[in-house]
């Protein structure tokens, strides 16, 4: 059986301006210029959207893995939660577990259920060969931190499929810092490396 392609990531990443928002909560009021970028993205449960982080959504990413996942899968209210229903399409940062992979089902692994509670509105999954590559970028990455953060992930993802000819993208909201599984020193390291590189502008956070 040929097996399914890959999917293709959003198109909204090529977008001339565009912003990435993460949830630190020293972001200070941005929301003039998020809103004004052509494509917005925003992870998880998005604080500050509606306010200081702004109020447009073209992509939500949201952790398909874990305990926060299950949560909204659990939660009623979750597909009426504002960013979720003004999101223009969802991205998942996680490869689906197959059936035999250990975690597969609903212990880990929320892809499924994920995707239900969304209905039919468009819901994309990071390719499992960019996810590798992910990891490979991060070193040194200490031995204890298997997963890199939503964050990371996705904006690996849009540096990979955006020209490098186009304008760096806009990082709001990135304090590296958070549950302590996720490699944090190393992902800084990376996102002030594409800095000097010219391929995103990392907006400080407001002390």
């Amino acid at each position: 059986m040929t097996p399914a392609p890959e999917p293709t990531l959003p198109p909204d990443f090529t977008a001339p301006r565009l912003a990435v928002v993460g949830n630190a909560p020293e972001l200070g009021d941005r929301s003039r210029a998020i809103d004004a970028a052509a494509c917005v993205v925003r992870f998880n449960n998005a604080p500050g959207f509606g306010g200081a982080a702004g109020s447009r959504v073209s992509v939500l990413a949201l952790v398909n893995r874990g305990g926060q996942a299950r949560a909204w899968v659990e939660e009623d209210g979750f597909g009426a939660r504002a960013v979720v229903r003004q999101a223009g399409r969802y991205l998942l940062p996680f490869p689906e577990l197959a059936p035999h992979e250990e975690g597969a089902h609903e212990r880990i692994c929320w892809t499924a259920p994920l995707r239900t509670r969304l209905g039919d509105r468009p819901v994309q999954v990071l390719p499992a060969e960019l996810h590798a590559q992910a990891h490979r970028a991060l070193r040194p990455r200490p031995p204890d931190t298997p997963n890199p953060s939503t964050g990371f992930l996705v904006a690996f993802a849009i540096l990979a499929a955006r020209p490098p000819a186009l304008p760096p993208i806009d990082v709001y909201g990135f304090g590296f810092a958070g549950w302590p599984g996720h490699p944090w020193e190393a992902e800084r390291l990376w996102f002030a490396a594409a800095q000097a590189a010219g391929r995103l502008r990392l907006h400080p956070l407001d002390p």
